[in-house]
């Protein structure tokens, strides 16, 4: 059965609409900040405007340099009542722990958060984090299993 997905909402640095906690002595949470933290070197560098491929890359060169292992596109299987029904491929799931999902658009709308908590609560890792580059501030909403 899946649980019941948290999302607290508080403000970040320069990054407009960040949702999580601001507990860096917690290995998870440090992991996201980083993770911001290269979202938000990008950001600052490129700016909006780019396709969501072109950060990916970005974000990418920037975990590698980092030493922040990753993979992109790893498939996860999705089950009803013991049925494989379809896969899915999150953008990027970071050091086994953490589903990162990248977006483009002028503002995220509800049916991005609802793929991001479904990715989250299909994978049953801890941690998502959506993150937009395509505004003039850098969008991150974090989800918790």
């Amino acid at each position: 059965m899946l649980k019941e997905t948290k999302e607290t909402e508080e403000k970040v640095e320069g990054v407009v609409g960040f949702q999580g906690g601001s507990d860096t002595d917690d290995p998870i949470n440090a992991l996201t900040y980083a993770v911001i933290g290269a979202a938000q070197k990008i950001h600052g560098t490129l700016g909006a405007g780019f396709t969501e491929s072109t950060y990916h890359k970005a974000l990418s060169k920037e975990l590698m340099l980092t030493g922040i292992s990753f993979e992109s596109q790893r498939e996860f299987k999705v089950f009803y009542e013991g049925m494989l029904c379809g896969t899915y491929r999150p953008d990027m799931v970071v050091e086994e722990k953490i589903i990162v999902e990248l977006k483009a658009v002028v503002n995220t709308i509800k049916e991005h958060r609802a793929q991001t908590i479904s990715y989250l609560k299909a994978s049953e890792l801890p941690v998502a984090l959506l993150i937009n580059f395509g505004s003039a501030s850098l969008q991150v909403r974090r989800f918790e299993n």
